[in-house]
């Protein structure tokens, strides 16, 4: 440890910082620049930001014709994302037929021959968190080595694989943190954990533009970053994929295996978390031992979300491989284990990567022939199940059907339409474990403690009411959602315009027209009129412009309403009469006028980053309306009167008597404050509404039994929700629950806040049903003590205002389009709950 130290303090020194982590693949092409020579500094003396990683993989590809430089997307922000590939200069020139060689594994119709003499194709990639900075800069050093280095090893590597190096998937995060770093950074370094360099100000630096984590992103598609991955992923399939990551300075290092799977049948083939992942192992005790490092493996992380980067691949006949890297939070910071430097951890990541290369060359006849065992394997798996098919179709919301149609089609899974807007998904398919991601539900497990969440099935993320079949019967296979279900157009009308609302973008279309200028009223009660001649029943939540009321002409009103149907593919009549088959006329009182929202969002530190992302995200990229975000900070000068909504987000709030009665002051004259998750606990404890939480039915007197004090951390873990999905009861006629025609409803909960249903008849909107489990692991305790019976979604009355308490997270990683709808209403329809004595 003492060797190790000394060469740390050394690294302040560039020449002795190359050779730490370069001379083992001496020599190097001298025409090719290292990264020291194009930085201008030593690697690990500064945090180097995105466009100077990107500058120099530009200059490697045109120094050296053993790399090229491909560009798969850009970032919210506009930063390039970028792959670099690199091997022999006769692979790249050839990287099209290598391709099509390598996908014939890939397809199990397709018989595969032996092909010793193609390369292994190994995707590595860095920086998913933006503020786990080491791996960016040991993909520098990779890259350099791999292109520039003349060692017998690094040219059999280079002859044996194509490397598909992505230096920063994260690179929003990553500049975010980077210039942090960077500005706190001391001359001497500070090592002291309590300085501000170690202690970034909220939101931090790990997640992207909108504060989304993109290493769960990979299943759900939510961020552009993913999307162009995902695109990319799909033209290659890489045998191996790493995901680089940091965790606490405390710690060491970790790579796999994981943890135990908790699903007791993991859809994965057990070759890949038994077989493969020791046998990679085995590499980098080897590499770690040499260096005298501290490791550890077989912990706290498992790969039994199919969203990480670290699993994703497993789904797709590859090795997705974690690293984890106790972090310096900066430059140079104090341990137990003594002093951790930049350097430092930059070279364990560097040399789990190189270790990842010997072992997918040294293994690559292994990993080929897995990877077509996988696909073929998904086919037999598929055959032995009674399900042959999943069948859906949602007639009334063509919005939300292509969202979900779109997910299924970015990971490559079949669609076959059999009608207007139904339906089916084969189980006999390549992509067979990914229909079983999106559509299978689990009850039992092995495990009972999850790194993440144990439910995904994301067809119940979109309100999908699916169903098994036991037969096939196809139709036309879908290949893009580009052109499906375009709306007729509307028709001009001197009297009115008329929408459902039951398609998830009328929040976005209200909106447009509200801010074109238009007076946009909703129907607080169903109702029948003729249209074109015929009848039409329009639910809960219509939309109705009624073109006399507007201070524009019917001509500039019907171009509004065009391009609102235009932008939003909405259907639109126009009608002529005020005067209803059945139900409230046009005129009626239950048409009530829709105040334009005002809305405003509390951020900053003691709130959580990703929800406030999560509202900020829809808001922004589907509803195109502004969120105005107020710092915690700056609350005792902040003015609400320009607000008519306010969202509290999960969060620890400290907020003293006067603060809370600034905002109970602001809900009491009229307005709305919307709560989510523990923001709803806060405001019931401190009893701003006459609300309660389900209390603790068990008996504090009884005696309590002994346990073995090793089983604590399980035992405890196992009373956490980390992630299920519970059916809920929605109240269709409360105006939250506008849009819906389904009673039940799958709600995301993860968090322990389970509210009691309120003692007003009509507040509570959404409750959780007799038996509410859908998928994912909830202890017994927990479903039959707080979540049977439980209120999910409750409106409370304040004044002459009102509280939308959510118990839970209906916007959840940006995917949870079947409730997202019950937090917009909450938006737009606040001002129009009244809340009965």
């Amino acid at each position: 440890m003492k060797k190790i130290t000394l060469l740390l303090l050394l690294c302040s020194f560039s020449v002795t910082a190359q050779d730490y982590f370069l001379k083992k693949y001496e020599p190097y092409n001298s025409d090719v620049p290292s990264p020291e020579t194009f930085l201008g500094y030593g690697v690990g003396e500064y945090h180097t930001r995105h466009d100077r990683i990107v500058a120099y993989l530009n200059t490697l590809a045109t120094s050296s014709p053993r790399a090229e430089i491909e560009l798969y997307g850009y970032t919210h922000e506009k930063r390039p994302l970028v792959i670099l590939r690199i091997g022999t200069q006769g692979n790249l020139q050839n990287i099209e037929a290598l391709q099509q060689r390598h996908l014939v594994f890939t397809d199990p119709q397709q018989s595969a021959a032996s092909d010793p003499e193609l390369p292994i194709f190994i995707q590595l990639g860095y920086n998913v968190h933006g503020n786990e900075p080491s791996s960016s800069e040991a993909a520098m050093l990779t890259a350099y080595i791999m292109v520039a280095s003349e060692h017998p090893e690094i040219a059999k590597f280079r002859e044996q694989s194509v490397i598909f190096l992505d230096p920063t998937i994260n690179p929003d995060g990553r500049d975010r943190h980077t210039q942090w770093a960077n500005t706190y950074r001391g001359n001497p370094l500070v090592t002291d954990p309590q300085d501000a360099e170690h202690n970034e100000y909220w939101p931090g630096g790990r997640t992207n533009h909108y504060w989304f984590d993109l290493n769960r992103d990979w299943l759900l598609a939510i961020n552009p970053e993913s999307r162009g991955k995902l695109n990319w992923y799909h033209q290659w399939y890489p045998n191996v994929v790493t995901d680089f990551h940091e965790m606490g300075t405390q710690s060491t290092h970790f790579f796999e295996p994981m943890k135990a799977n908790g699903s007791r049948n993991p859809i994965m083939p057990k070759e890949n978390y038994e077989d493969l992942n020791n046998k990679f192992a085995e590499y980098f005790v080897e590499a770690h031992d040499s260096l005298g490092s501290l490791y550890f493996s077989k912990e706290v992380f498992d790969g039994t979300y199919p969203g990480y980067g670290s699993s994703y691949p497993d789904l797709q006949g590859g090795l997705g491989l974690l690293f984890e890297q106790a972090s310096s939070r900066g430059h140079a910071q104090r341990t137990a284990f003594g002093k951790i430097t930049f350097p430092f951890t930059i070279r364990n990541q560097l040399v789990s990567g190189m270790a990842t290369i010997k072992a997918a060359v040294e293994n690559k006849d292994y990993l080929r022939n897995y990877q077509k065992l996988f696909f073929t394997s998904g086919l037999r798996n598929a055959a032995a199940s009674r399900t042959r098919a999943y069948t859906f179709e949602l007639e009334d919301d063509a919005n939300r059907l292509k969202a979900f149609l779109d997910k299924l089609l970015i990971h490559r899974v079949k669609v076959y339409r059999n009608g207007d807007r139904r339906f089916t998904v084969p189980t006999d398919q390549p992509q067979y474990r990914m229909v079983q991601s999106f559509f299978e539900t689990y009850s039992t497990y092995r495990d009972s403690v999850f790194y993440d969440a144990s439910a995904w099935s994301v067809a119940n993320f979109y309100n999908i009411a699916y169903r098994p079949q036991r037969s096939f019967n196809s139709g036309q296979e879908l290949t893009s959602v580009e052109d499906l279900f375009l709306p007729d157009a509307v028709q001009r009308s001197d009297y009115a315009y008329i929408v459902n609302g039951n398609d998830y973008n009328t929040p976005a279309l209200i909106h447009y027209l509200q801010s074109q200028g238009l007076v946009v009223s909703s129907a607080f009660k169903p109702f029948t009129t003729r249209v074109n001649s015929q009848e039409k029943s329009f639910d809960y939540g219509a939309v109705i412009i009624h073109v006399p009321s507007q201070s524009k002409s019917a001509d500039a009103v019907f171009q509004i309403v065009q391009e609102g149907q235009s932008r939003f593919q909405i259907p639109i009549d126009g009608v002529r009469s005020g005067y209803h088959l059945k139900g409230v006329d046009l005129g009626s009182r239950y048409m009530n006028p829709l105040r334009k929202p005002k809305a405003a969002m509390l951020v900053g530190e003691g709130t959580r980053s990703y929800e406030a992302g999560e509202v900020w995200h829809l808001l922004d990229t589907r509803v195109g309306m502004p969120i105005t975000k107020l710092p915690l900070r700056d609350f005792d000068r902040i003015d609400l009167k320009g607000y008519n909504t306010l969202v509290m987000v999960s969060g620890n709030y400290r907020f003293s008597e006067t603060q809370q009665e600034k905002i109970k002051q602001w809900v009491r004259q009229g307005n709305t404050l919307i709560t989510i998750g523990t923001a709803t606990s806060y405001v019931v404890d401190k009893e701003w509404v006459k609300e309660s939480l389900v209390s603790d039915k068990k008996d504090s007197t009884a005696t309590v039994e002994r346990l073995p004090y090793g089983d604590a951390g399980e035992n405890s873990g196992r009373e956490r929700v980390g992630g299920i999905i519970l059916k809920a009861d929605l109240d269709l006629s409360h105006p939250l629950a506008f849009g819906y025609t389904r009673s039940d409803l799958p709600v995301y909960k993860n968090n322990e806040v389970w509210l009691k249903p309120s003692k007003n008849a009509y507040s509570t909107v959404a409750q959780y049903t007799p038996n509410p489990h859908i998928d994912g692991f909830i202890s017994r305790e927990n479903l039959e003590e707080n979540a049977k019976g439980s209120a999910s979604l409750v409106v409370s009355r304040l004044g002459g205002g009102r509280v939308v308490l959510f118990a839970d997270n209906p916007n959840f990683r940006g995917s949870w389009y079947g409730t997202n709808r019950l937090f917009l209403n909450a938006i737009f329809l606040g001002n129009h709950i009244r809340v009965p004595n």
